[in-house]
């Protein structure tokens, strides 16, 4: 049997209907022991690798605890936000909860060491 360039099999494959094609790749699986899916699944894990590395933009201030000065710690999180003295007091009293969400990496740096130098336990997420 005479080789065939890539083109002819092209060509060739172009001329089979898809029941056909079909059989072929089950045929060519057997006979080579491989699966035609594996390259499509190989190349989709970098895809979402790289997906997963990108850099995060938006925080959230989450207020663990409000440490030994409540009342400091109430008065920051007034600052932050435009919450009540009653609002505030009760985030701060339900803590853990988010005190800002959605913010920036600078506004919620700031934010995270005005409220641990009020006292403060804080975590970015």
């Amino acid at each position: 049997m005479a080789k065939m360039s890539n083109e002819e099999l092209i060509e060739q494959f172009k001329d089979m209907s898809l029941i056909e094609l079909s059989e072929f790749v089950k045929v060519f699986e057997e006979t080579f022991d491989v699966t035609a899916a594996a390259p499509a699944a190989a190349a989709a894990a970098p895809a979402a690798a790289a997906e997963e590395e990108e850099e995060q933009t938006e925080f959230d201030v989450v207020l663990e605890s409000a440490g030994e000065k409540k009342i400091g710690v109430i008065k920051e999180v007034r600052g932050l936000t435009s919450l009540g003295l009653k609002e505030a007091k009760d985030v701060v009293d339900s803590a853990p909860k988010a005190v800002l969400e959605g913010v920036d990496k600078a506004t919620a740096e700031k934010a995270k060491e005005t409220l641990e130098g009020a006292g403060a336990t804080v975590t970015l997420k």
